[in-house]
C-alpha cells in the first residue's frame, strides 16, 4: 500500500489520517510486517493493507485497490521497527 505521496507504507511509520488524527503502522500485510504486539498469526488473514493503531479508535484496517489513491493518509515519519 502507498500514500498519496507515493511512499510505500511500513511498519512504525506515523501517519496523518484526514489532516487531523494520528495512527502508527502496526501491520503491514503487503510487505509481511508484523509487530511483536500484533503477530502474523493474528492478522495475517488480512491480507492486504496496513493495520493502524489510531488515536480515535485504536485498531483499523485500511486495504485499497492497487489503483485507488490514499489521500487521506500521509507520512510525518518513518518510524522504528515495532
Amino acid at each position: 500500500m502507498r500514500y498519496a505521496d507515493g511512499n510505500e507504507a511500513r511498519l512504525g511509520d506515523v501517519i496523518a489520517i484526514d489532516k487531523k488524527y494520528r495512527g502508527i503502522v502496526v501491520a503491514n500485510f503487503d510487505g509481511n510486517e508484523y509487530a511483536d504486539a500484533h503477530p502474523a498469526g493474528q492478522w495475517s488473514y488480512l491480507a492486504r493493507g496496513i493495520l493502524v493503531d489510531t488515536d480515535f479508535g485504536g485498531l483499523v484496517h485500511y486495504e485499497h485497490e492497487e489503483n485507488e489513491e490514499n489521500e487521506h493518509m500521509v507520512l510525518v515519519r518513518r518510524g522504528d521497527d515495532l
